[in-house]
């Protein structure tokens, strides 16, 4: 197997609820186990947390995410962003209107100074996204 960059998301509590929101969007398969699943917490509390989730879209979408556990500090979406990019304008501008389905726009999807159609999205998970779609070749 060829390595591969994953993205992987923290939640707080709704990984499962986020995660299949994002499939909603996406498509493809979802995988969810728990702490229970894994015998990873002895806290009950967190026996029906997200673990380990990962969403792997036919179209080559691929990212993870899980319940932070109780112990371990958490901060909504200050650590990362998700960047989608290529040139299925239909498809990315599809992907970035569903992101901003109840969530907060920041950058409208426009046509970039650099060429491209550009947007970004705060998803109503507090993810941050970067929309991309490449314009004319030269």
């Amino acid at each position: 197997m060829q390595s591969q960059l994953n993205p992987y998301l923290s939640f707080k509590d709704n990984a499962r609820q986020a995660m299949e929101f994002y499939q909603s969007v996406f498509g493809g398969k979802l995988t969810m186990s728990t702490f229970r699943e894994y015998f990873a917490s002895e806290d009950p509390a967190e026996s029906d947390k997200i673990m380990h989730a990962m969403l792997e879209g036919d179209n080559g979408i691929t990212f993870m995410a899980a319940d932070t556990p109780n112990r371990m500090p958490y901060q909504s979406g200050t650590n990362i962003s998700m960047s989608l990019s290529g040139d299925n304008e239909a498809e990315l501008s599809r992907f970035y209107e569903k992101l901003a389905d109840g969530g907060m726009v920041g950058e409208p999807l426009a046509k970039a100074p650099w060429g491209d159609t550009f947007g970004m999205v705060t998803d109503k998970f507090g993810i941050n996204w970067m929309v991309n779609i490449a314009g004319p070749k030269a």
